[in-house]
């Protein structure tokens, strides 16, 4: 049997961007029940309020447009939520704040749930399981519980079937007012990006890295660091808030970036180029993105990537490039005079929401903590969907590329590191105006084809008040 996460691990918080993300709070303590579960109606139930008839709601996946989560609250059965064949799947709703809770009620249609646990929690992210069920049959099933809680999810482990998921209503009770949806903001401008620049240039060359090696000056091969000038061996998130100065263009991102130096022979190779630093939706529905929690570190890439694991990566963009060269997974051997190298790779955007750092071994990898979506969604081990950053990296070297080399080793060890320390309210906005508004923005949060949406920052890179 698959297996259930562990209702008892603590998760940290995470900052939503819109009222329907609602402000973090603590989390009541739950009763489990039991874990074979019969579906029963409680004879003397206390009198309960339907809270989630019409509440936001959100899956892991939906079979067709016709079978979204939100036909589960509709009040109606002969509409439902159907999601892909899979067992790892989900049915969340949103009641808009948090209310107590005294039962749910899960009508399943014929693809039901052999094995799924029923979880309440004040902040989408932290989770108590108030119902486990083992060798379920489908039917309708009630779950009557003492707890709070704002969002209430079905978390399916195994079929019953051999088709998805498949419910009917899923019936959230409790005591309070019903609360009425907060639709986001809706544009009609087309969207053909979800983007913001947060370009940054050379700092300083040291043989540290603080993820892998903290605390252990010298310890790593050359890196090439920039952003935050400070970044050394013993940088800490308090270190990178402490210390502002930084290479990049706005000066609310404190945050650190660092790759392999690229040399040529015995020399590293720098560079004043601006490096375009995309922050990006990595999924498909780009108004779930939320800004990265303080903290939050993770490496791109992996050092011992062979060619062909480095050219298949979910990662790799178009390798490495100069002049006419494209697609290459080795460095060429020969640039056009005058051209420069590049490289593009991009990060993983799904975040477990309980972990700020990987393990040790993040150069084999970007640590179980991060991972990179499927099929435009955040599975269900990495859930919180945060900014894809998307790194365009130039140097100034053509010609004979000969001698050429990555400090890290062979040219598909490319990877790079990024410790988060942005002002939070300019994160914050900068992910609520360009990626989950849909804009292709500069390094201020304007899009220059779309001047009516404005700007987060004003030219001297100053917040600009919320209207």
């Amino acid at each position: 049997m698959n297996h259930v996460p562990d209702p008892t691990q603590t998760r940290s918080r995470v900052r939503r961007p819109r009222a329907a993300m609602a402000a973090l709070s603590g989390l009541a303590a739950l009763g489990l029940v039991c874990t074979a579960f019969v579906a029963t109606q409680a004879a003397a139930a206390a009198p309960a309020t339907l809270l989630s008839k019409d509440a936001l709601t959100a899956a892991s996946s939906s079979e067709s447009g016709g079978l979204a989560p939100r036909f589960a609250v509709d009040g109606n059965r002969s509409s439902r939520w159907a999601s892909e064949p899979t067992d790892q799947q989900w049915l969340r709703v949103d009641l808009g704040e948090s209310h107590p809770l005294s039962r749910v009620v899960i009508d399943w249609e014929a693809a039901y749930g052999e094995d799924f646990t029923v979880q309440v929690s004040n902040d989408a992210s932290t989770w108590s399981t108030v119902a486990r069920v083992v060798d379920g049959t489908g039917g309708t099933q009630t779950f009557d519980f003492a707890g709070a809680g704002q969002y209430v999810q079905v978390l399916g482990t195994e079929r019953g079937t051999g088709y998805g998921y498949s419910i009917e209503e899923f019936e959230v009770y409790g005591e309070g007012e019903v609360v009425t949806p907060e639709d986001p903001p809706v544009f009609t401008d087309e969207v053909t990006h979800h983007e913001f620049q947060a370009n940054c240039t050379f700092s300083h060359l040291k043989n540290d890295d603080p993820i892998v090696y903290p605390g252990r000056p010298g310890a790593s091969h050359l890196h090439n660091f920039v952003g935050n000038r400070s970044t050394d061996a013993n940088t800490t998130t308090e270190s990178l808030l402490a210390n502002p100065a930084t290479t990049c263009t706005v000066p609310q991102d404190k945050s650190s970036y660092w790759f392999p130096a690229l040399m040529k022979g015995d020399t590293p190779i720098t560079s004043d180029i601006p490096m375009t630093i995309y922050y990006k939706s990595g999924i498909t529905d780009y108004r779930k993105v939320v800004p990265f929690p303080q903290g939050l570190r993770f490496v791109a890439g992996d050092m011992m990537a062979t060619p062909d694991s480095f050219r298949t990566a979910p990662g790799a963009v178009e390798g490495w490039e100069c002049g006419e060269i494209s697609k290459s997974w080795s460095i060429p051997e020969y640039c056009a005079p005058g051209s420069d190298l590049n490289i593009r790779y991009q990060s993983p955007s799904c975040w477990d929401g309980m972990n700020l750092t990987p393990e040790s071994s993040a150069h084999m990898g970007h640590g179980s903590h991060m991972a990179y979506p499927v099929n435009g969604q955040c599975p269900l081990s990495n859930p919180v969907a945060v900014p894809m950053i998307e790194f365009k990296i130039s140097w100034p070297v053509s010609g004979d590329m000969s001698d050429v080399r990555l400090a890290s080793g062979s040219d598909q060890s490319w990877h790079y590191d990024f410790f988060n320390a942005w002002e939070p309210e300019v994160l914050d906005r900068l992910v609520t105006q360009c990626i989950n508004g849909g804009l292709q923005c500069n390094p201020r949060g304007y899009d220059q084809y779309k001047p009516h949406r404005g700007a987060v920052l004003d030219e001297n890179y100053n917040l600009i008040a919320n209207p």
